[in-house]
C-alpha cells in the first residue's frame, strides 16, 4: 500500500481541477458582462437545467449522479455571485424546507432574505430588494398551498422555475428518551403528514402548532419534556438530537416549490406553462372552455379552482400545461381558451423540474 503516493495524485488533480474552476468562473463573467449589455437575466432556468443534463451524461462514476450535481450547483452558485450579487426572499426563518429548496436551487454563495410570508416574499420581489423569491405550492400528500395561489392573483410576478424536494420530517429533542416527550412542536400541515407515527408513538404526547418546523425546533429547545419535527438542518441549528428519522406517513412526500421573479423564463427544451383564468357559470363551461386544448393536444398537468373571493360560487381556476407559451401551438390554443374567460393571465413558463 502506497497512501503517499495517492495522496501525492490526489493533490494534483485538486491543482487541476482548481485552475479549471477558476477558468470556468472567468468564461462565467464574460457571460454575464454579455447579458448586462442585452439586459438579460442573470439566472436562466433552462440553461441551468441543460448543464445538469450534460454532467449526468458524462458521469461514469463512481460518483453518482446526486454527487456531482450538488458539486455542480455550488459551482453555478459561485459564478452568478460573482457575475452580479443575487438577493433570494424565501419563506423563513432559516432550516424551514422553503429555505432548503431555496439553498437546493441557488447554491450557498448567493444572499438569502429570510420573509415572515408568503406575502413578504412577493413584496420583497415586486419592490427589487430580491431578484427571486421562493414560495411553496403543493404537497403531495396536502395538496395545495392555497395563500401561494392567492398572491398570483394580484401579483404581476412571474414564475420562473421549479424546485421539486422530497420531504423528511424528523423528531427532534434534547431528550434521549420517546417515553420523555410531554410536547410535540410543529407545523399543522406537518403534523397532518405525520398523523400516523405520531398515534402510534406518541399518543399521550401534546402536539402544538408553530408557525415553521424551525420556529418549532426554536421552541421545543426551551420547553422541558420539549420536541419537534423538523429539518436535519434544524438539528444542526440548534443543537437537538435526532430521536426518529423519516417519521411522515407517505414514503413519497414531496412538496413543489415555485421561483418567482418579475420576468418571464427563456424558453427550453421542456417547459410547462401555468395559466390562471375564470369563467362565466353556466353549465359545462370549463369542459367548453378547456376543448382548446384538447384540439391542439395540449396535455394538461394540474387543475386547481379557488374561490374568487368577490362573489359567490364564482372561482378562478389554476392549469398547469405541457409546453411554453410563446410556442406557436400553445400561444393560439391558449388564444382560443381566453375567448371563453372572463378573466385569464398567463404565470409564466418555465422548465419542467425534476
Amino acid at each position: 500500500m502506497h497512501l503517499a503516493n495517492n495522496r501525492r495524485k490526489i493533490d494534483e488533480i485538486d491543482k487541476k481541477i482548481v485552475s479549471l474552476l477558476n477558468k470556468r468562473a472567468e468564461e462565467s463573467l464574460s457571460i454575464g458582462k454579455i447579458k448586462q449589455k442585452l439586459n438579460k437575466a442573470a439566472f436562466t432556468p433552462a440553461r441551468e437545467k441543460e448543464v445538469y443534463r450534460k454532467v449526468s451524461e458524462r458521469n461514469k462514476g463512481p460518483l453518482p449522479e446526486k454527487s456531482i450535481n450538488a458539486v455542480y450547483r455550488e459551482i453555478m452558485s459561485g459564478s452568478l455571485a460573482l457575475a452580479r450579487p443575487l438577493g433570494i426572499a424565501y419563506l423563513g426563518p432559516e432550516t424551514t424546507f422553503t429555505h432548503i429548496a431555496a439553498l437546493s436551487k441557488f447554491g450557498a454563495s448567493l444572499d438569502y432574505l429570510k420573509c415572515e410570508s408568503i406575502t413578504d416574499v412577493f413584496t420583497e420581489v415586486e419592490r427589487g430588494r430580491a431578484d427571486y423569491g421562493v414560495v411553496p405550492i403543493e404537497n403531495s400528500t396536502e395538496g395545495a398551498v392555497n395563500h401561494t395561489l392567492d398572491m398570483f392573483m394580484d401579483s404581476g410576478l412571474k414564475i420562473y422555475s421549479e424546485i421539486y424536494l422530497p420531504i423528511e420530517h424528523n423528531l427532534l429533542s434534547k431528550l434521549s428518551k420517546l417515553s420523555s416527550i410531554k410536547k410535540v412542536y410543529s407545523h399543522e400541515q406537518v403534523f397532518a403528514q405525520c398523523r400516523i407515527w405520531l398515534e402510534k408513538k406518541l399518543n399521550t404526547a401534546k402536539l402544538v402548532s408553530s408557525s415553521s418546523t424551525a420556529q418549532a425546533a426554536y421552541d421545543c429547545v426551551r420547553v422541558k419534556g420539549g420536541a419537534a419535527i423538523a429539518s436535519k438542518l434544524a438539528a444542526k441549528k440548534y443543537g437537538l438530537k435526532t430521536l426518529a428519522r423519516s417519521v411522515q406517513d407517505s414514503s413519497h412526500n414531496v412538496t413543489r416549490f415555485l421561483v418567482i421573479a418579475n420576468k418571464q423564463a427563456e424558453p427550453g427544451k421542456n417547459d410547462k406553462t401555468s395559466i390562471v383564468f375564470s369563467l362565466k357559470d353556466k353549465v359545462g363551461v370549463l369542459h367548453d372552455a378547456l376543448v382548446p386544448l384538447k384540439k391542439h393536444k395540449i396535455n394538461l398537468t394540474k387543475v386547481e379552482s379557488r374561490p374568487s373571493q368577490q362573489k359567490a360560487w364564482e372561482y378562478y381556476f389554476f392549469v398547469d400545461l405541457v409546453g411554453h407559451h410563446k410556442n406557436p401551438k400553445v400561444k393560439k390554443a391558449l388564444s382560443e381558451l381566453e375567448k371563453s374567460c372572463t378573466y385569464m393571465k398567463v404565470l409564466g413558463s418555465y422548465p419542467v423540474g425534476k
